[in-house]
């Protein structure tokens, strides 16, 4: 049984690579078409057609577009995407920078729809067609149809008006100075080196935009996790449980919760994944200056090389994130662990 399933699971892993390897081909084709010579935006409009030719030989733009893009994979297995067009910086080195930021972002945004979107969703099943689920369903119906974007500015104004002390722009202080690694996080690298100061600041200063980003994901996973709890409670075995006098409150958090969080896990891991590469609108409005927003930066400015890695790295978040959603998936049901090894 265990062979198969590892046998399974190992299938899986290739096929994500499958996918990462034709997202590559997709991308490093698309950079070759658009228009632009990464050698002219390397250097510049005040280049001459001599130094153009001489960069476009140094970056192997003379050879065929196959061959480049072998070398290209080469070097990103080695760690090596290539350098910037506009800062001559390793993109690499560009990426580590700023990549924390928005993870931490994005973790604290998970946090923060699994505390509020799942006991939401618990209860508006609960209290079905009552004044609470109709409040629930109408919060979450606004929470996905309004943009991030939209809740960060209103989430700006709300601060400046009530929480006049409250720190919104920015990941720190500039008057801190913050610790150095082990992480990048700041929130974990503040509690490691014991510097409570940073850790107070960073959490305000990360709570609001994490909020703003969380609205979408909370009113879908409430709406999926109510959806769920209903229809589990027409099951046999929970109407045998009621029958047999079982409480409620045991049927729900032993029983229906687990039964209802396939399908709430299955988004959040997506919703994980997706705001990597998707939260750059949220921090440009708190000026959060991480790996979203430096993306679409090498968009406008049709940074090739920092582009292509940008889309690496979110579709390498994808798989990680569905090889972790499959994992748990198995702990939490032992049907799926049935399934793979029929």
């Amino acid at each position: 049984m265990q062979e198969n399933y590892l046998q399974t699971f190992a299938k899986r892993i290739a096929g994500f690579i499958g996918v990462l390897f034709v997202l590559s081909l997709m991308i490093f084709v698309l950079a070759r078409v658009v228009p632009g010579d990464p050698a002219r935006i390397a250097l510049g409009p005040s280049a001459t057609q001599e130094q153009v030719d001489a960069m476009r030989l140094a970056m192997g733009l003379d050879e065929p577009v196959i061959k480049q893009y072998f070398a290209y994979i080469w070097n990103a297995l080695h760690g090596d995407l290539g350098r910037s067009l506009i800062s001559s910086r390793p993109v690499t080195r560009e990426i580590a920078a700023l990549l924390p930021a928005t993870l931490e972002l994005v973790i604290v945004t998970i946090v923060i729809m699994t505390l509020v979107a799942i006991p939401l969703g618990v209860v508006t099943a609960r209290y079905r067609n009552s004044w609470i689920d109709n409040t629930g369903r109408f919060f979450s119906i606004v929470g996905v149809t309004m943009p991030s974007f939209l809740f960060a500015i209103l989430l700006q104004l709300f601060a400046a008006y009530f929480l006049t002390d409250w720190p919104i722009i920015g990941r720190i202080n500039h008057g801190l100075s913050p610790p150095v690694g082990p992480t990048g996080l700041l929130l974990v690298d503040s509690l490691v080196h014991g510097r409570l100061d940073v850790f107070t600041d960073a959490f305000q200063r990360v709570l609001f935009p994490a909020l703003a980003l969380a609205m979408s994901g909370i009113g879908q996973i409430t709406r999926i996790t109510r959806s769920a709890m209903i229809e589990h409670q027409r099951r046999d075995h929970v109407l045998t449980l009621q029958s047999f006098g079982v409480p409620d409150r045991v049927i729900v958090f032993s029983y229906l919760l687990k039964l209802s969080s396939i399908a709430p896990l299955t988004i959040m891991g997506l919703e994980f994944a997706s705001l990597i590469g998707n939260a750059f609108v949220v921090e440009l409005v708190f000026s959060w200056g991480g790996f979203a927003s430096y993306g679409l930066e090498a968009i406008l400015q049709k940074d090739l090389n920092a582009v292509m890695a940008v889309v690496l790295i979110s579709g390498l978040f994808f798989i990680v994130a569905n090889i972790v959603i499959d994992l748990i998936l198995l702990v939490i049901d032992p049907r799926l662990r049935l399934k793979e090894t029929n």
